[in-house]
């Protein structure tokens, strides 16, 4: 079943002569359950393409349509409503709130969302899986980089999203917390059968994926679009 479309998408900065295209006819697909890599040099557009199916942006034209949704289309109450409730973020700079300790930080997308109505039974297994419920009661400055990105993680799959995006997610962390945080990702996928696309500009944490996409000044490379590892 496919949960995303990307049709025809273009994203435009400035006007006239000061008009930079972003992103130029971008199409494609994917299915529930799949691991998708977006890769490609700095400035090729990939990170505008995540914002644009998070919804943090709007294109300038075509659709983004997840689960039958097109975002584009979406008043923004509308769209911040469908934003929490099926798409989970991922940053490089984890994003946790200082004040919180690791359990409040993850149940906090589902407490803005549904109130008192918490699975706190959802929740201590998510912590579980991902190594956190010992470190529950502790803040974020307490906890490791690895630790921080888990807890981020945790929060992004608190809400049960229909789609994963996590931006350069490894970005600060050494190359043991890396591989331990793309297992992560990975078993995120299997065991809750989560749909991820992941931005990255290292080719090598690719190869550990379904499908890579290629974009390179704002385009699609069709030849690679697709690949399946």
């Amino acid at each position: 079943m496919e949960v995303l479309q990307v049709r025809q998408i273009e994203k435009q900065y400035g006007l006239k002569e000061n008009a930079v295209q972003a992103l130029k006819n971008v199409s494609f697909s994917v299915r529930q359950g799949e691991f998708i890599v977006i890769v490609g040099t700095s400035g090729s557009g990939k990170s505008t393409l995540l914002n644009l199916i998070g919804g943090l942006d709007v294109p300038t034209k075509g659709e983004i349509i997840i689960r039958g949704h097109n975002i584009a289309h979406l008043k923004k109450k509308e769209l911040t409503i469908f934003r929490r409730r099926n798409i989970g973020f991922v940053f490089q700079n984890y994003s946790l709130m200082p004040v919180l300790n690791v359990y409040d930080n993850v149940a906090l997308p589902v407490t803005l969302d549904r109130g008192n109505y918490i699975d706190h039974a959802y929740i201590e297994q998510l912590l579980k899986d991902l190594g956190l419920w010992e470190k529950r009661k502790r803040f974020p400055n307490e906890l490791s980089g690895g630790q921080q990105q888990r807890t981020a993680l945790a929060r992004a799959l608190a809400n049960k999203p229909a789609i994963l995006l996590a931006d350069e997610p490894t970005g600060n962390l050494d190359s043991r917390t890396t591989v331990e945080v793309m297992g992560l990702l990975k078993n995120s996928c299997r065991n809750y059968h989560q749909t991820i696309l992941m931005v990255t500009h290292n080719e090598s944490l690719a190869r550990n994926c379904d499908r890579i996409l290629h974009i390179e000044d704002g385009c699609l490379l069709p030849e690679k679009a697709g690949e399946v590892l």
